[in-house]
This record gives C-alpha cells, structure tokens and sequence, in this order.
C-alpha cells in the first residue's frame, strides 16, 4: 500500500473517531458526523445529490433511538448479585490501600457470599454479566468504491503481516452499534477471592490487592453489534413508506438509500454472502416500479419490511469474543 494512501486513510479515520462520542454506561451517545457525498454520484446534478444527502440525513436519528434501545435491553441482563460481588472487591481493594485489614476482609466476605449465591443458582453457567457498555462506531465510508478500496489495501496488509495497518484499515471499515458486556467468570472468582483472604491474614497485604486487582481485570468481555447500515435500511424505508402517498419523488429517493446502505451492510462484510441482500434488492426495485403507478403499495411496503426485519434479526447483535 502507498504511503500517501495509508496517510489519507489514518487522516480519514481520525476524522471518523472524532467524530464518534463515546459515554458511559448510562450517557448519551450521538452517531457520527454527516456523511460525505459518495463518490459515485458527483456526476449527477446537484439538486439530485442534495435530495439523496437530504434523505440520508432524514433516516439517521433512529440510530440513537436503536443504541437506547440495546443498552436498556443489555442493562436489564446484567445480574445484580454479580454486580454487588464486583463492588465490594473494588471496596476491599480500597480498604487494603487505607491498611483497613478487618475492612477489606469483611467486604472480600461479602463479595464472597454473592458469588456464593451465583453459584448455586447458576452451577452449569461459567460467565455471568456484570456491566456493559453500548457504543455506537460509525467509522466506514459511505460511498461503495471506497469501501472496496480500504478492504483490498486491508487484505494486501494481511497478506503481507502488516497487522497494524491492517487493524487501522479494518477500523475504517467499522459501522456498527457494538454491546460490550463484561462477564464475571464464576470458575475462577471465588479462588481469587479466597487467595486475597489467604494472604490478608498471612499481612501479605500488597500481595493479597494484587490478587484482587488481577481478578477484576480479568473479568471476560463479549462484543455483540447490529450493522448500521442496515438499521438505517429499516429507517429508509419506513420513511418511504410514510412519503409513499404524499411525495413519490422523496419515496423514491428514500428507497435509493435503503438499497445503498444494503450494498454497504454487505459490502462491509456483514454476511456479505448472503443471498438475502440480493432478494431484498429486487424487492426494493420493485416497489420503486410499482411506485410510479397509482395502485396501492401498502402491502407491498409491509412484505419488504417483514422481510427486512427477519434478516436483520439473523444479522445483529452475534456474539463476538
């Protein structure tokens, strides 16, 4: 890869993460900056690239509404006994650094009886979630070529075991809301536990914190994600339908933008050889035909969206370790 190639991209990116607000687990989160005209269509007249900008903008807040929703359902698995166990080791750890031993040794009790807890009410379960941290990364081009190119020039550092050029290529290609939950692992807590207490009656007090502290960072984390462009697909095309009746020309620009934003679900590797992008593409061009006439298409745009929302229930939120 060119070294003014790998420039334009770093320079791109930092751009794209600039852009990305990332919060805590109870903050708000705003999706990245608007997306830039795709390259393919700086041919076309203007007043036709600024319909489909202004397309592309109308559909974009439902992401936020889609991350509020991850991250109510994810807080809602975590489990509360684990939680408690995680803060009452992070208590002990503190009360070990004031040389409160009989402090740290009753909150490394406590903790040891929540987790107590967990293990009887979930004896074949090995990973029980404790927080989360829902983010939204929107990092990916908008424009089909310049996908391509960034995935050719990834797969060219691969190739050549450049990984860090490829982790930064691979970043670029990010457009996703990602769930991370962070997961105490009940195999391996309660030794630790029991070690800490160990050493804090031995007065190896440092040695017992850093038992603790090992513990804490090495709870296990798991990724799940939802492909951006498709949740703005869903949108688009919800936004159509609301069009459908009153502007056909917004409609129809809106459908465009479901199907780009299908061709950069699949293009950004999202399953992309799933025949299913395919069929939804010829669905989406037929509503378009049948849009220029005057019958009904209500049912039409119901069928697109059941199938839509089938496909996009197999593609999101897989988990990834």
């Amino acid at each position: 890869m060119e070294a003014w190639a790998l420039t334009a991209i770093l320079t791109t990116l930092c751009i794209g993460l600039a852009s990305c607000n990332r919060g805590k687990n109870s903050g708000e989160r705003s999706s990245s900056s608007a997306p830039a005209t795709p390259q393919q269509n700086q041919n076309q007249p203007q007043s036709m690239q600024k319909q489909r900008q202004d397309a592309e903008h109308q559909v974009r807040p439902d992401i936020e509404n889609e991350r509020k929703d991850a991250q109510q359902q994810a807080e809602h698995s975590l489990d509360q006994e684990a939680v408690a166990a995680i803060e009452q080791t992070r208590k002990a750890i503190d009360a070990i650094s004031a040389n409160k031993t009989d402090e740290a040794l009753a909150d490394i009790e406590q903790a040891t009886g929540k987790v107590n807890v967990l293990l009887g009410r979930n004896p074949a379960k090995a990973l029980i979630p404790v927080s989360v941290e829902v983010d939204v990364i929107d990092a990916a081009p908008q424009d089909i070529p310049t996908i391509r190119d960034i995935a050719r020039d990834a797969g060219r550092a691969m190739d050549d075991k450049d990984f860090p050029t490829a982790r930064v290529l691979l970043y670029a290609l990010t457009s996703e809301i990602r769930i991370r939950t962070y997961h105490l692992p009940l195999a391996t807590y309660p030794t630790a536990l029991k070690e800490a207490a160990r050493l804090l009656d031995e007065k190896k007090n440092q040695d017992a914190q850093n038992v603790l502290l090992e513990a804490l960072n090495t709870l296990v984390a798991i990724d799940k994600v939802a492909p951006l462009p498709l949740v703005l697909a869903r949108s688009a095309i919800n936004a159509a339908q609301e069009q459908s009746q009153k502007d056909k020309n917004s409609a129809q620009t809106l459908l465009e933008v479901a199907k780009n934003q299908l061709e950069r679900a699949r293009e950004l590797g999202h399953t992309g050889k799933d025949a299913e992008y395919k069929s939804l593409n010829t669905d989406i061009t037929n509503l378009e035909k049948q849009l220029k006439g005057n019958g009904d298409v209500s049912s039409v745009f119901t069928k697109l969206k059941e199938r839509l929302a089938a496909f996009m229930k197999r593609q999101a939120y897989r988990a990834r370790h």
